[in-house]
């Protein structure tokens, strides 16, 4: 029988469990390696409220069915209430939430003049969660004020916020430029902050959690000048580090709780490694294609699904993949939707809503969605491509499953080594402990520029500590005239408005707004200013919701893009160059076959060209030139140089085309030892290097003075090297291939011979 026009879109016909098996079964009549493992459905385990639990807040959760607190909430909420700070380690849909409304409602309840602040990384995050509490403070009954205050909140409103506020939403940016510096105007919150909640404490790591743990600093300062101690609650996904994070993050001790009692439901795994197509040259079919299939298949079965890729392209390309695959009947609302950074909050708040009320039947998003807003009830998650942490992706599988019931994850695996190495190894996945998480506070970057804020908010005492350094660092400021010395306190003494000029996220405040040409512009989107040049440079693609428009324009100085819609067949891929100088060694060891060494590093960036790839094939069509003025970044770098020993025999091409290969390896191995995006790492490889003579291969941090990415792997150098080698010699490739030592052109490609040769003398 012929398969109808429109195959999509039935309501649900298969339950997930059924879909799981026939998809699984699919993929056992390929020729595919493909891991299944199944995680048992376990029950739900109770405890008794705490004593000092508000009775009012036990009868309504008693009518809402909640009769028990989970084991792990019970803890949680006894900590809380005894003032205790508290980090509450469980997976997804266990029941977090009511771990820190149960005690700040019962304190609010028993005492109105109490406050407490709640922050979330994102703005949806903390409108999801202020719809859930003002459904519980309505039905108490209660004039409890719980209100979000953010950048949409309008002006008029935010003077309501600050004096009727009980219970403030926000995110740490919003605390840190709108909050803190204006605290004479919170008066009654500092004075009265009884608790402070930080959800997704997990995603708090590397530069952003180095600077959201100096925010805290700066909150705490804050506190004790207006006379108040705030109990923290930190909430995270499984995490290798959770106590030690919080710890670092709040500059204090805190209590554990990470027993979770919350039910279940079955759980189907699958890591699947789509079938090679090229043996030749290692080439396999590609992810987004094998993920395609999985999802369309699942969707067809009436699954609702969430696809996550790993970048904002490739969502894009998923989306419009499956958009083909599984066309809407004309006039039929959107049941197939992206979500992603860039996208207008109006538009993620209209995707949300579909998902919850089931009209979206599958999203494809970025890590964005992640976090826990609740977006109802999938019952499958495809993960195209290894997120880069054993955090992520079972956060990732975790958005499936979340009522209790049966759910199928699936683990697309692309060609990269560390993808490979995934699937060459599934027990990773199964039976390895969860990454830690790592921060530095003390970057003397993030940490002067908030050394500088914290001056602005309040002055600072001679011999007070903030921080690593801090008596030389507030004498080198009144050096350069930003704060005078009068007494034995320190005062700011400029008109600069120092939180305005530091962003949390990234290394530049600057955010590009993509405009849509035409008789009424309209603003489309935006774009931050590190993937501008590789995403909204002149000619570029820019693909947005599935519509293609082209980039007529980018106006660099003013921070817009140009756009207009175009229908081609082919995406844009964008080439970066990368000049690296070593500008000082801080550590350094030898080894059998060379030197390993970290210390300081200059680099330089520059948009050089993109190519034209065409859809669905991902054949070259075409390329041009990129003209946008180069970026500099000062970071720390961990580099291995291999002597005469290691390289003898091998040419020169041969040479270059092997430190290609350990650069390639390395680079994308390292996040499996640093709890980090893959972004997080570049690499460079020199046939010989201006400053060891040799020829190195270089990591390093992708952010301005480093989080201790480089370090990490200088401590971990020799588990490094021995996993590039294993991941070389278990790939059957002949003479290279992603998998391994990269893409190669050649048929009798050097890379993977010589990188081997490398490898095995550095391994002794």
């Amino acid at each position: 029988m012929a398969e109808p026009a429109y195959p999509v879109l039935a309501t649900r016909t298969m339950p997930p469990a059924a879909a799981a098996e026939a998809v699984i079964a699919d993929l056992r009549a390929r020729p595919t390696e493909t891991t299944v493992r199944r995680i048992e459905e376990t029950p739900a385990r109770f405890a008794s409220w705490p004593g000092e639990t508000h009775p009012d807040l036990l009868a309504e959760l008693s009518r809402r069915g909640i009769d028990r607190p989970y084991t792990h909430q019970s803890l949680a909420i006894e900590h809380a209430l005894a003032g205790r700070s508290v980090v509450v380690v469980t997976p997804t849909a266990s029941g977090k939430t009511l771990c820190y409304n149960a005690p700040v409602l019962s304190t609010i309840l028993r005492d109105r003049s109490a406050r407490a602040l709640y922050l979330f990384p994102t703005k949806a995050l903390a409108q999801d969660q202020l719809d859930e509490l003002n459904g519980l403070v309505t039905a108490l009954g209660a004039e409890i004020g719980a209100f979000t205050y953010d950048g949409d909140t309008p002006a008029d409103a935010r003077r309501a916020v600050r004096t009727a506020g009980h219970i403030v939403l926000t995110n740490p940016d919003m605390l840190h430029t709108a909050i803190l510096p204006h605290h004479t105007k919170w008066v009654q919150l500092f004075e009265s902050l009884e608790f402070v909640v930080l959800d997704e404490l997990h995603t708090y790591r590397g530069v952003l959690g180095s600077h959201v743990a100096n925010v805290i600093r700066r909150l705490r300062r804050i506190c004790q000048f207006y006379g108040s101690n705030p109990t923290f609650i930190f909430c995270s996904a499984t995490i290798g580090n959770p106590a030690e994070l919080a710890e670092a993050l709040l500059g204090d001790a805190v209590e554990m709780v990470d027993d979770n009692g919350a039910p279940q439901g079955e759980r189907v795994v699958v890591v699947h490694n789509p079938p090679v197509v090229n043996r030749e040259l290692g080439i396999r079919q590609s992810a987004l294609k094998a993920g395609r299939d999985i999802a369309a298949r699942l969707i067809r079965a009436g699954v609702q699904t969430i696809v996550f890729a790993p970048s904002r392209i490739r969502v894009e390309l998923m989306l419009t993949y499956l958009r083909d695959s599984l066309k809407d009947k004309p006039g039929e609302p959107e049941r197939i939707a992206g979500y992603r950074g860039g996208y207008l909050p109006l538009e993620r708040r209209n995707i949300e809503r579909g998902l919850r009320s089931g009209d979206v039947r599958c999203v494809v998003a970025t890590n964005a969605l992640e976090l826990g807003i609740d977006i109802g009830g999938m019952g499958a998650s495809v993960v195209v491509g290894y997120p880069g942490t054993l955090a992520s992706l079972w956060q990732q599988f975790g958005r499936a499953g979340r009522r209790h019931e049966g759910s199928l994850s699936v683990l697309v695996a692309s060609s990269n080594p560390l993808d490979q190495y995934v699937a060459a190894n599934p027990g990773f996945i199964f039976d390895r402990s969860i990454e830690n998480a790592l921060i530095d506070p003390d970057n003397i970057f993030v940490l002067a520029n908030h050394l500088k804020c914290a001056a602005f908010e309040l002055p600072f005492v001679v011999g007070e500590v903030f921080g690593a350094h801090t008596a030389e660092m507030l004498e080198l400021l009144a050096d350069e005239g930003l704060i005078q010395r009068s007494g034995d306190r320190y005062h700011w003494m400029t008109e600069a408005y120092p939180a305005e000029q530091v962003s949390l996220r990234t290394a530049s405040t600057d955010n590009f707004v993509i405009i849509e040409q035409g008789p009424r512009p309209k603003v489309i989107g935006e774009c931050d200013r590190p993937s501008a040049p590789l995403l909204i440079h002149e000619d570029a693609i820019y693909i947005h919701r599935g519509q293609q428009y082209q980039v007529e324009w980018l106006d660099w100085d003013d921070k817009k893009a140009y756009v207009s819609p175009v229908s081609v067949d082919y995406y844009t891929d964008a080439q970066l160059a990368v000049e690296l100088k070593v500008l000082d060694s801080f550590r350094a060891a030898d080894a059998p076959g060379g030197r390993h060494e970290m210390g300081e590093v200059a680099l330089t960036f520059l948009a050089t060209i993109f190519k034209k790839v065409k859809l669905n094939t991902h054949e070259n069509v075409g390329w041009g030139k990129i003209a946008i003025p180069e970026e500099t970044l000062h970071t720390t770098g961990y580099w291995l140089g291999f002597e005469d020993e290691a390289t003898k025999g091998l040419k020169r091409d041969e040479l270059a085309a092997g430190l290609a290969g350990v650069a390639h390896l390395a680079r994308n191995l390292a996040p499996i030892f640093c709890m980090c995006d893959a972004r997080d790492i570049g690499s460079e490889a020199h046939v010989r290097s201006t400053f060891t003579g040799l020829p190195t291969v270089y990591l390093f941090d992708n952010v301005p003075g480093g989080v201790g990415l480089a370090e990490k792997l200088f401590d971990l150098r020799h588990e490094l090297a021995e996993a590039c080698l294993r991941v070389l010699l278990a790939c059957d490739c002949r003479d290279g291939c992603p998998a391994c030592v990269g893409p190669q052109v050649e048929s009798k490609s050097p890379a993977r011979k010589a990188a081997r040769q490398l490898l095995e003398k550095l391994t002794g």
